[in-house]
């Protein structure tokens, strides 16, 4: 909390100083929902609630004008994901005059839904929301994949169908246009419109496998076990394991840009979300446990020790296979990756998310986000009451210009 400025006099809330960007505050906030679940140190509430609810735009979606220069998808589906889980994990819900979590998720989900574009590619969110922005032209697999992660999660915590259907029209779009690369479950980084999605850019970072990871053990779960996301997450599983130092066993590390040294302020964030969602991912598909804990222990281990920097001596690095020797790199993203591998060790101390059949608290509006009186595909009459009131992200901007030295890319 050393780098937010939000909370000080003349400042926005939930906003992040330069050189971050919008989504990776959101990100940063969902990090403290995560904090509260793991611990129930509420000392953190009040600043995450007001950033919450400050951020989410007039129309109530996370669409909010000061970011319209720069705002995507997938900057959007992050707040989105972030009151998901403030819904999942029962944090404190906002007064009662105010949006609450799981209406605001509604609203994300709804609100990409009708950006759905089968022009181009045929199908898939573009990666830029506004035609004018650079980027706009561009279909990535984080925008697909928070989209399908808030899909599968809707799905699980209301049991309205329609999220689930369109969780598997999502990924179904995703493995055709050649984002995934089967059998291997290589994430790839997106394509060009202008192209027909045929450029695929191979660059891998580790937030796609596990945005979707989380989206299959939803589907996993609310399909009773079914054989094909069984599969789904086995694979994802074991294409995660490029994201793991062939040199120190079981540690994370971002193969796209820590060896080289050449990660920016974004991709410092990435291990926090796979760290996040693989912990996440053992409460919804239990037979990963043993798959993934031994991970996320010798990473917490590993991460302990490179938080040895700055003038405090805890300041935490970004490259966690250097062991003690502070690497010194510090920032949110250092920070926020350590903390979330760090606490997602405590995940047999708590409880697995709820819905709004096994405790869930948080209001929903299945039309929230739409602009209208029913969500995309699903009139109001197809909801059930038990819907209405107990139910009721980023590609860096270097798009292609990494390629020099690119020996991480796997075809």
């Amino acid at each position: 909390m050393k780098f937010y400025t939000g909370n000080n006099t003349g400042d926005v809330p939930g906003n992040l100083p330069p050189p971050y960007y919008w989504w990776e505050a959101g990100a940063m906030f969902g990090s403290l929902v995560d904090y509260y679940y793991y611990t129930n140190d509420s000392q953190y509430n009040d600043v995450t609630t007001q950033a919450l609810l400050f951020q989410v735009g007039p129309n109530k979606d996370y669409m909010t004008p000061n970011q319209t220069k720069t705002e995507g998808n997938d900057d959007q589906g992050f707040w989105g994901m972030a009151v998901m889980a403030a819904a999942e994990q029962k944090f404190p819900d906002p007064p009662s005059d105010q949006p609450q979590w799981l209406a605001l998720a509604q609203a994300v989900f709804n609100s990409q839904a009708l950006r759905w574009d089968t022009q181009y590619c045929n199908g898939g969110l573009r990666w830029q929301i506004f035609s004018f922005n650079t980027g706009y032209d561009y279909k990535n697999t984080i925008s697909n994949g928070a989209f399908f992660n808030l899909g599968a999660r809707l799905a699980m915590y209301t049991r309205n169908q329609t999220y689930a259907d369109w969780a598997e029209k999502t990924w179904d779009w995703v493995e055709a246009i050649g984002f995934i690369k089967l059998p291997e479950y290589y994430f790839y980084d997106g394509a060009h419109t202008t192209l027909n999605c045929t450029d695929i850019n191979r660059i891998q970072w580790s937030y796609n496998p596990a945005v979707f990871l989380l989206g299959a053990a939803n589907m996993y779960n609310y399909t009773n076990g079914s054989d094909k996301w069984r599969q789904r997450i086995e694979g994802i599983l074991n294409g995660t394991n490029l994201f793991f130092s062939p040199t120190v066993k079981d540690v994370m590390y971002e193969v796209a840009c820590e060896e080289p040294k050449t990660c920016n302020t974004d991709n410092k964030s990435f291990k926090a979300y796979l760290s996040r969602w693989m912990a996440a991912t053992t409460k919804l598909a239990p037979f990963t446990f043993d798959l993934i804990m031994p991970k996320l222990q010798a990473s917490a281990a590993a991460a302990a020790l490179q938080c040895s920097g700055g003038a405090d001596g805890t300041t935490c690095g970004l490259r966690w296979t250097e062991g003690a020797k502070w690497d010194g790199s510090t920032g949110v993203g250092e920070q926020m990756s350590a903390m979330e591998v760090f606490q997602s060790n405590l995940i047999t101390k708590v409880d697995g998310p709820v819905t709004n059949s096994t405790g869930g608290t948080s209001k929903g509006d299945p039309s929230a986000g739409t602009g209208g009186s029913g969500q995309p595909g699903l009139t109001l009459d197809a909801v059930t009451k038990k819907d209405r009131v107990g139910a009721g992200i980023l590609t860096t901007l270097v798009l292609v210009g990494v390629v020099g030295g690119a020996w991480w890319i796997v075809a």
